[in-house]
């Protein structure tokens, strides 16, 4: 591309209203610009960017034998309610109706959609397997839309879905599609981890993200010191240390003026926080329930969910926490409370443990669990940094992330809501087993820039960067200079290499600044040496450079794309 007559424009200012590196970045680079909360036009070189992303994917995706196909934005609010995740998507969905007032939505997700599309096809085991794919924008009416390309409304998203005939036909396809995914971050040059996470809506048997480190990131990634542990914090499990029980001894109530915090009963009685037990009051699905934890310890509300199968889980108000305990907030405890208790694992362990009274102002001292009745006893706390590692024992370090892409085993749970059914050779009625798999290349996009940046701008990796060298032409009057800028230019073009020639009538040091800014891998220069065939080569990355004859930059060039890409 030349840039003189072409859509070519930069910021030299930080944008106010982007609140992360990347998002000012491409913002400033004319990659992207915010037309409303979370939206985004996705503008020439940005556009690039993603095209190159999409190769990749593609290339990939190709490689498994999947075939790529296009679904609708515009759904039938019906099928989302067929498969009982209406309820589940709540404000998030985009909702409208027609003019014959028949309800639709802008599709967040397209798992119902391919489940139709795949029962066109499927009559027999003989069927299957097989695997689909699009890449397709998504709506989401995200609340609080932030950090640019990573918490949007509208965003685009590679999504695959395999078929079988069985859990282990699920496990093969799924194998093949969680290696496909490696080999895509991989030549995307991301710093990413691979945790297991929540199935959340889409439910399903297992799930897994692809989560690039990143300090904005929105995920808390649990990692080992140790192993390769790796998981998100909401599904993290714990693992208890061993401890000898105490004698029980004798149950105490004792007055505890003001002091309804965990802070301020520890600071009046000059205990430690883990000699304290809090019982917190939840509505789940509409029911009180207390729950038991460590006082240094938090609920895991995600585990909390799964263990009773639930759908809403959330703190009580305090009407209601009045209700179930008969005091004021701040003085819950197991003892008579008057609704079911959930008792973390670590507080079965405990001996002589301090705990509300259920009475304002008031606390019990040597509280043991043979003075209260839990219904359930579980890990439903969550994990702390230093914490003992599940697998090796090792200690426990956090990192954030930004989830990229994730992997599902869905098993047979939409196709049992859409009968999704094939005859096996018994000629029996069997549902099918669907995998489910996401990329986002918006986050993919923003997160290569939060992860290659210095104070100049950003630096893409070649795998994707819009153009991979950029021409500088130090006088555009001098006959000579645009001649060989023009030569160079033409060869990369035959050669199909992406090749950016800045023509415009610049200063050097502006346009030095614009091809920072905007991330170009490398940078050819092109000046008073010109007339000895002679040009001034420099990576992105680097402070050096170096002078080259063409012929020399030619072969140079050969051998980075050969390495690099």
């Amino acid at each position: 591309m030349k840039l003189k007559n072409s859509f070519f424009y930069t910021l030299r200012e930080n944008v106010k209203d982007e609140d992360s590196i990347s998002s000012n970045l491409l913002v400033r680079a004319g990659m992207i610009k915010k037309s409303s909360a979370g939206v985004y036009m996705l503008l020439p070189l940005g556009y690039k960017v993603i095209e190159n992303i999409e190769k990749i994917i593609k290339e990939e995706m190709d490689n498994t034998q999947a075939q790529q196909l296009q679904m609708p934005a515009l759904i039938s609010e019906d099928v989302y309610v067929q498969s009982g995740r209406r309820d589940n998507f709540g404000n998030s969905m985009f909702s409208l109706k027609d003019r014959f007032n028949k309800p639709f939505v802008l599709g967040p997700t397209h798992e119902e959609l391919f489940a139709l599309a795949a029962a066109m096809k499927i009559r027999s085991y003989k069927d299957m397997p097989f695997s689909l794919y699009q890449i397709q924008t998504k709506f989401r009416d995200e609340p609080r839309p932030r950090y640019g390309l990573i918490r949007v409304r509208e965003f685009m998203m590679k999504d695959a879905y395999t078929f079988d005939i069985d859990e282990a036909g699920l496990d093969i396809a799924y194998k093949k599609q969680f290696d496909a995914y490696v080999n895509i971050f991989n030549r995307l040059k991301l710093d990413y981890r691979i945790v297991k996470a929540d199935t959340g809506v889409m439910g399903g048997l297992l799930s897994e993200e692809f989560q690039a480190v990143s300090a904005i990131g929105e995920d808390i990634l649990v990692l080992c010191d140790s192993c390769d542990y790796a998981s998100n914090l909401e599904v993290s499990k714990c693992i208890n240390p061993k401890v000898e029980k105490e004698d029980a001894k004798e149950l105490t109530m004792i007055e505890t003026p003001n002091a309804k915090t965990i802070e301020e009963v520890t600071n009046f009685l000059h205990q430690d926080a883990d000699s304290f037990v809090k019982t917190l009051i939840y509505l789940i699905d509409g029911h009180p329930y207390a729950i038991m934890v460590r006082g240094n310890r938090e609920v895991n509300e995600t585990k909390v969910r799964k263990l009773l199968s639930a759908n809403d889980v959330e703190l009580a108000p305090a009407a209601i926490v009045e209700e179930v305990t008969g005091a004021a907030v701040g003085f819950a405890g197991p003892i008579d409370i008057k609704c079911p208790i959930i008792m973390d694992e670590e507080v079965s362990m405990m001996s002589n443990f301090i705990a509300g009274a259920n009475k304002t102002n008031y606390h019990y001292i040597n509280v043991n669990t043979k003075d209260f009745e839990a219904a359930y006893t579980a890990d439903i706390r969550q994990i702390q940094e230093n914490d003992i590692c599940p697998i090796c024992g090792g200690k426990i370090h956090f990192k954030h992330g930004i989830e990229i892409g994730n992997t599902f085993k869905l098993g047979t749970k939409y196709s049992k809501a859409l009968n999704l059914e094939y005859l096996d050779a018994n000629n029996k009625l069997n549902p099918v087993w669907m995998g489910s798999y996401g990329i986002g290349l918006g986050r993919c996009m923003a997160a290569i820039a939060e992860q290659n940046n210095d104070k100049d701008g950003l630096i893409w990796p070649l795998s994707i960067a819009p153009y991979k060298l950029a021409i500088i032409v130090i006088s555009t009057k001098d006959e000579t200079q645009m001649q060989l800028a023009e030569q160079i230019y033409d060869h990369f073009q035959a050669q199909g290499i992406d090749v950016l020639l800045d023509d415009r009538d610049e200063r050097p040091g502006v346009k030095f600044k614009d091809m920072d800014l905007i991330g170009i891998p490398y940078r050819i220069t092109i000046g008073k040496k010109a007339p000895e065939g002679i040009i001034e080569f420099k990576p992105r990355r680097s402070v050096n450079k170096e002078e080259l004859t063409v012929e020399e930059l030619y072969q140079k060039m050969s051998d980075i794309l050969k390495e690099e890409i």
